[in-house]
């Protein structure tokens, strides 16, 4: 169960955001709903977790203009797109362009259950690399420029006679700053240290 995440729905339709409301409500999920696109933007905070459902057709911003917006501004919630018949072809076009996933009406309830509850796991899956990436940036703000050389070609599979001499310091120093760079990172091997890179790629400077 995702105890923190909310169901944010924007429709319009009053019907069709009480109807969603209460079949979403009914598994134990959060749900906030909005009548517009613009009442979504002034409650809504980036950070929240969750995902979006959105009707393509409303009146001002559409749903597909508010997916492009939030996509600008850095906004990473899973966006569901309710369609009708003939917005099809514009909701596989909001994919593309980063959309999770869109229902077309009507549909049947445990489709769009089960979209949500995907876009859930996404959601929380894409939130606990961040925290990963993050925490592993933090670690490597810490070493110093010889360290990161090292940690480089530690990770890059030289040995330490091979950094040694690229360096032109002794393997001796190459060990001091290995075991450094290990303390630093909280590596428990070198396989942990590798992965370690390979998340902070490319943001860090590996």
């Amino acid at each position: 169960m995702h105890h923190d995440a909310t169901v944010f729905v924007v429709d319009d339709d009053q019907a069709m955001r009480t109807s969603l409301q209460w079949l979403i409500e009914s598994t134990g999920m959060s749900v906030q709903t909005f009548e517009s696109a613009d009442a979504f933007l002034a409650n809504h905070y980036p950070g929240r977790a969750g995902c979006l459902l959105l009707d393509v057709r409303m009146p001002g911003m559409s749903g597909l203009e508010l997916q492009s917006y939030l996509a600008r501004e850095g906004y990473r919630l899973p966006v569901i797109l309710i369609t009708g018949h003939g917005d099809v072809s514009m909701a596989v076009k909001a994919m593309k362009a980063g959309a999770f996933d869109f229902i077309e009406k009507p549909f049947h309830d445990e489709d769009l259950l089960d979209s949500i509850r995907n876009a859930l796991d996404y959601d929380e899956r894409h939130r606990a690399s961040q925290a990963t990436r993050a925490q592993i940036a933090m670690r490597l703000a810490e070493l110093t420029p010889r360290e990161h050389e090292v940690m480089a070609m530690v990770t890059d599979g030289k040995s330490n006679k091979e950094i040694a001499a690229a360096l032109g310091v002794s393997a001796k120093t190459v060990e001091a700053h290995r075991a450094r760079v290990m303390e630093k990172m909280r590596a428990g091997s070198l396989a942990e240290l590798v992965r370690m890179a390979l998340i902070a790629a490319p943001e860090s400077m590996l």
